[in-house]
């Protein structure tokens, strides 16, 4: 079998059209062309273009994941999960059932990620430590609970939290500033703070002696 065409997409300029025998088999972004070496006129056997169909469920794979992981950082545990959700069989509007992706590829996207540096636990859990509720206050307590749900390691959040320059009481007073107007009942006010992680004593200390 023989690639006819290579054509640029019309909706997506970093991607190409390969067609075999006349008839369009898949699709590459330009890298992938590049790497592969492909040109039309070039031969391959049916087992070799199936290989090639999977080099392209990769690339769209690794560019859905790539702009999740630029979006925001996000934890390990968090891209292995989105890449997960990918294995999953869905339905198309029309009603057609679209098939997941293999975990094979799943593991390379993600193993592929981690080599160019846009998955790096720590890198997240600092993002997180100085950027979660900036202004409205949050307890390292909380921070410590979040950070472990999303799978970042014991050492590298205790570390991290013992580094920063954040306290609670400055944490406490944001809130309180935020909040106060909102819970006229100190009992019930204090409650809700006790939830967002902060110690009973903190929290009295905040309230009645500043």
């Amino acid at each position: 079998m023989k690639i006819t065409a290579i054509g640029i997409q019309t909706r997506d300029k970093n991607r190409v059209n390969v067609s075999v025998d006349g008839k369009y088999r898949f699709s590459l972004d330009v890298f992938q062309l590049v790497d592969l070496g492909l040109k039309v006129g070039a031969e391959f056997s049916d087992k070799e273009l199936t290989a090639l169909e999977q080099e392209s469920l990769f690339g769209k794979l690794y560019g859905r994941a790539l702009e999740y992981s630029l979006m925001r950082p996000h934890s390990a545990r968090e891209v292995r999960d989105y890449l997960y959700s990918k294995t999953r069989d869905t339905r198309t509007k029309e009603g057609n059932v679209k098939k997941g992706v293999s975990t094979e590829l799943t593991t390379r996207a993600f193993d592929r990620l981690v080599e160019k540096g846009y998955i790096d636990d720590e890198k997240f859990a600092r993002y997180w430590v100085e950027n979660r509720s900036l202004r409205k206050g949050a307890s390292k307590r909380k921070l410590s609970s979040e950070l472990s749900a999303k799978g970042v390691e014991r050492s590298i959040i205790d570390r991290l939290l013992s580094e920063s320059d954040r306290t609670d009481e400055n944490e406490l007073q944001k809130i309180i500033e935020k909040k106060r107007s909102k819970y006229p009942d100190d009992q019930k006010f204090m409650m809700y703070l006790a939830r967002q992680g902060f110690s009973y004593d903190d929290i009295k200390s905040a309230l009645y002696n500043s």
